[in-house]
């Protein structure tokens, strides 16, 4: 059998989607990650494309046990992300999720920087369309800030490869690691698209303002294809221990406050990849198995959790806490997917979270990290709270908003069935997942220690939900907009900008009055002596002229003859 390049049947069926309409389109959008994957599946691992480009060696596709475990996961996160859109005649968001997903792949299956830079940069240009298709004037501005600081991350990592290249001469993607400016900028790029702490408000500000169905894909591909590369290039690297422990935490604090449940969930998010950061950072094989396991599990669960917003908020037209409640009277299946996608998220036994969260706490202890731990559990906890409860209990319970709308569409319920179906699999039966890991796994998640402790945390933090939410000292649903450190460059930024210009143009028309002075002062003594009273204009009596004349005439030629 042959097989070609996973980005390209993604790049082609896109093209064909474009052409075709109606039962033909969807045929062909089911087609494509099924094709995909069994292309996938026999080009195999161990597989590597070479191509000559100037004078260096190009590898668009390299395939090894790391890269092919996140090939197969964005194909499932593909083919669930089309079955729930499947209902739209949108053929920008149809289009533009192929060809966002094809980049995701390319990235994921480059084997130098430079391929590597190409799809990081058609990642940023697919994923905005999928903003602007919502079609109103916050998505446009959100998806212009998400480009603007996406694409600048493609211009850092550009920097970085040109730096290493002219230094070193290689433009393999591998360990790189934190020597040198190169692997600091390459660090910095990826640390961009994965919502490292002040880098991350990208997320928050674009993923709630996309479609229903655009941010299903948004929240699959751009900040795991940047675990995937912290994976590849900088595995072991100290600062990133630190750095997810921050990013597990923060989130926490803005998602208890935050009325728009999408934005929760997007804090939620981040508050994930916090997880996988520090097991990248702590580098052992443990940690690491655990990072890439739960960027697994995080794509199907978070993807669920969104699926469910993204019903609601087809069906009602709202997302915002304080404006839902009671929906579980006619959207019973969506609350149970959803509730489903809150179990797994808060790593409850028998659910996906449970068994690749724990394998980074526990690497975290073994490698005498103890307070990282602490901030690891804290973490864990936190995310029961305004993830695994707080999304499914102002949505589809709390309060009675009157709101009866019907139950989500069918291509959306049979897309909300698979991914809970895939995080009760992997919760129940995590082997598959761990056979297809990179390192070998030598780890038991049900152990009767880890179910205990667990279990404990949970019902405590449950209980401490209750006893705030009973006490009245839960932050209460207030229909308002909260932002972080996205402050700096929606507010702080723009003010700065309008103040310096009002300065500006003060300093500027100061500068030009005077100039016109001065001008005016040239202009008088231009006046003074040219004008009709002027000494230069006055009328001289012409004997006195040829005497003068005569005179000068005399004394050059007396000097002319002497001298």
């Amino acid at each position: 059998m042959t097989s070609t390049a996973p980005f390209l049947i993604f790049f082609l069926g896109a093209l064909l989607v474009l052409l075709t309409r109606g039962r033909a389109q969807k045929i062909t959008l089911l087609a494509v990650p099924l094709a995909g994957a069994l292309n996938l599946f026999w080009l195999g691992a161990g597989a590597e494309w070479r191509v000559a480009f100037l004078d260096y060696e190009l590898t668009p596709v390299r395939v090894d046990q790391l890269s092919l475990l996140f090939g197969y996961l964005f194909h499932l996160a593909a083919f669930l992300s089309i079955v729930f859109s499947l209902h739209l005649r949108d053929r920008l968001q149809h289009v533009s999720g192929l060809l966002y997903a094809g980049s995701a792949l390319g990235a994921v299956f480059a084997g130098d920087l430079i391929t590597l830079f190409v799809f990081w940069e058609l990642l940023a240009i697919t994923s905005s369309a999928l903003i602007l298709a919502r079609r109103t004037p916050e998505a446009h501005g959100a998806a212009m800030r998400y480009l603007t600081i996406q694409v600048g991350s493609g211009v850092i990592l550009l920097s970085g490869v040109i730096l290493r290249a002219a230094q070193t001469g290689d433009i393999a993607f591998g360990q790189i690691g934190l020597d040198g400016l190169s692997g600091t900028l390459i660090f910095l790029a990826f640390g961009i698209k994965c919502c490292f702490p002040l880098l991350h408000n990208w997320a928050t500000d674009a993923y709630p303002e996309a479609t229903p169905t655009g941010t299903v894909f948004l929240s699959a591909f751009t900040t795991k294809v940047a675990v995937y590369c912290l994976a590849r290039s900088f595995a072991g690297a100290e600062p990133l221990i630190y750095i997810g422990a921050v990013m597990t935490m923060f989130p926490i604090f803005f998602a208890v406050i935050e009325n728009d449940l999408r934005r929760v969930l997007a804090y939620s998010m981040i508050n994930q990849l916090g997880f996988m950061v520090c097991g990248v950072g702590l580098g052992t094989a443990l940690a690491l198995n655990g990072a890439v396991s739960h960027a697994f599990n995080d794509v199907i669960f978070k993807g669920l959790l969104f699926m469910s917003m993204g019903a609601v908020l087809y069906r009602t037209g709202k997302i915002d806490g304080s404006e839902l409640g009671g929906l579980y009277k006619t959207m019973p299946w969506t609350a149970g997917f959803c509730i489903v996608g809150a179990a797994s998220i808060s790593a409850f036994p028998l659910f996906s979270g449970f068994v690749s969260k724990s394998m980074v706490m526990a690497a975290a202890l073994e490698e005498g990290h103890p307070l990282v731990w602490l901030a690891l559990l804290f973490a864990s906890a936190g995310v029961f709270h305004h993830a695994g409860i707080k999304i499914p209990f102002f949505a589809f319970f709390a309060h009675d908003s009157g709101l009866r709308p019907k139950e989500a569409p069918l291509n959306m319920l049979i897309a909300m069935g698979l991914a809970a179906m895939v995080c009760v699999f992997n919760g129940c039966y995590p082997w598959l997942l761990y056979s297809f890991l990179p390192w070998p796994v030598d780890y038991q998640p049900y152990t009767a220690e880890h179910v205990l402790t667990q279990s404990q945390l949970l019902f405590f933090s449950a209980l401490a939900f209750c006893w705030l939410k009973l006490s009245g000292l839960y932050p209460p649903e207030l229909p308002s907009v909260n932002i972080d450190a996205e402050w700096v460059y929606r507010k702080a930024i723009p003010a700065a900008l309008h103040r310096a210009y009002r300065v500006s143009g003060a300093l500027r028309l100061e500068a030009l009055a005077r100039l016109q002075r001065r001008l005016q002062g040239v202009l008088r003594g231009i006046y003074r002596h040219h004008g009709p009273q002027g000494i230069l204009a006055r009328t001289w009596p012409t004997g006195s002229m040829a005497f003068w004349t005569t005179l000068l005439l005399g004394v050059y030629l007396i000097a002319y003859y002497f001298l």
